[in-house]
């Protein structure tokens, strides 16, 4: 730990004489803004009825953690953000046996877990990869933080763990980012990144392997943005349908927001696809479902399960082109799904996220959604490191968060372990059909459409990218 140290300073004393401006200008633009797609997937694993005890803190530790949270908390997708900071909230929240923070802006809050402080400086990162990086440079010079927690945009935790983390020898709790490259690649995983959040992999895994063993589509057309969270997705179900000896026949990246489908879905159709991956999110997908509806393709559309936002515009295309009411009926007809899913409220049914639905719901308006079990789990294990190491300091918290498997979360007790060989959280997925929503959650979900109950789970194991596979260049 001494030598982690002395880099740190290092890094600060550099920091104090050339300006945040010197470090920015090391990199160049942005970077690609990822939104994380919404592939989804929910556990129904084996623990998923049983009585699991809250684990509260029985530790002498007693202090201050003091954590920067970078995560868009303005501007469109505002929501991506919000979510994400609520999870955390509410998985700190859960721990130490009190009410979630109920803001979703910045500020400074504080969450008590036993004689623990946790002080949080919650940073608007407007989805960009330079702001992200100027606050994480402030962050850790100006607020001499512990550890860092956040970012949505893949562009912006990959500029954040090259020019901030690696240099400053700062942990960073990466979450929602979804590029499965962050824990993947060599160039930004670490000793001291870590993710609980589900990516991208798990998402092609999971979703990839139902629909190659579980339906009748044998040749597949994949679509995504061309940005980093587009190609991950794509990458990510290339190789894993091929794997799982499905025929690709044919792939196309597209810009943010294209709107000129017909074309594009009329390819895929010559090229005799029977299924079509979308990687795109809310500025994308309701162009392409429309083109797609108003169609009449007789293959498959396939992918992620998306957020709330996302829900409700796709659940207004489904109600334009099929009319209303909508059915269960019309939208399998439609040839819509299967859809994974990597966290929704109704996907799991255990005392951990029963709870976790109800306090969120009832502080926040609306429930848990796709983003919220990765960043609950991120907090509890942040809470769960203290504890175990007996120390606030964020080089303790990292090594005791390395192999960690997370007592406390919303899939369930023990329902994502950190892999030793990248600190990617592995947990397992669920893979659902698009149903109309049902009267229960109308008013907490606010989507015509949602996820059906888990038409399967796939493990853990399955759906995480192992240590010999030619997709994982991290060795730690």
């Amino acid at each position: 730990m001494a030598d982690d140290s002395v880099s740190r300073r290092r890094w600060l004393t550099a920091l104090g004489a050339t300006g945040a401006a010197g470090l920015a200008g090391c990199t160049g633009g942005d970077g690609g803004q990822e939104t994380t797609t919404e592939g989804g997937d929910t556990t129904t694993e084996s623990g998923m009825t049983e009585t699991t005890a809250k684990t509260t803190t029985q530790s002498n530790v007693s202090g201050k953690v003091k954590i920067g949270v970078l995560q868009p908390t303005s501007g469109s997708i505002k929501y991506y953000g919000q979510q994400s900071l609520w999870g955390f909230y509410s998985g700190l929240a859960y721990k130490g046996d009190t009410d979630p923070i109920e803001s979703g802006s910045t500020g400074t809050y504080t969450a008590t877990v036993g004689d623990v402080d946790y002080e949080l400086i919650v940073r608007d990162t407007g989805f960009k990869a330079s702001k992200a990086q100027s606050l994480a440079t402030r962050l850790v010079q100006d607020e001499e933080i512990d550890m860092l927690f956040g970012c949505a945009s893949s562009g912006a935790a990959n500029r954040v763990i090259k020019t901030v983390v690696k240099q400053a020898q700062v942990p960073y709790m990466v979450g929602p980012a979804a590029s499965a490259d962050i824990t993947a690649s060599s160039e930004t995983c670490g000793n001291l990144v870590f993710r609980a959040s589900e990516n991208t992999a798990m998402d092609a895994r999971s979703g990839g392997k139902y629909v190659a063993n579980q339906t009748d589509v044998s040749k597949v057309y994949l679509f995504g943005a061309d940005y980093s969270f587009g190609k991950a997705v794509v990458n990510n179900y290339e190789q894993v349908l091929k794997d799982e000896g499905v025929e690709i026949v044919g792939k196309k990246f597209v810009p943010q927001g294209h709107s000129e489908w017909k074309g594009l879905l009329d390819n895929a159709s010559e090229a005799g696809a029977e299924g079509i991956v979308g990687g795109f999110t809310v500025n994308t997908l309701p162009k392409l479902f429309t083109a797609f509806l108003n169609g009449s393709y007789d293959y498959r559309v396939f992918g992620g399960l998306a957020t709330r936002i996302t829900n409700g515009v796709v659940g207004q295309t489904l109600q334009k082109a099929l009319g209303k009411p909508l059915t269960k009926e019309k939208i399998q007809n439609a040839n819509m799904g299967p859809f994974t899913t990597r966290y929704h409220w109704n996907q799991y049914d255990n005392e951990i996220n029963n709870q976790f639905v109800d306090t969120y719901t009832s502080t926040y308006g609306t429930v848990p959604d796709l983003f919220t079990s990765g960043t609950f789990t991120a907090a509890s294990a942040i809470a769960q490191a203290v504890t175990q190491s007996g120390s606030t300091e964020g080089a303790d918290i990292a090594e005791a968060l390395s192999g960690m498997t997370v007592t406390d979360t919303p899939k369930g007790k023990n329902g994502y372990t950190f892999q030793s060989y990248n600190n990617q959280a592995r947990s397992a997925m669920t893979v659902a059909d698009v149903v109309p929503t049902t009267d229960e959650w109308s008013d907490s979900w606010k989507a015509a459409v949602m996820p059906s109950e888990p038409l399967a789970t796939i493990d853990a194991e399955e759906a995480t990218i192992p240590k010999d596979s030619s997709q994982m260049n991290c060795s730690l």
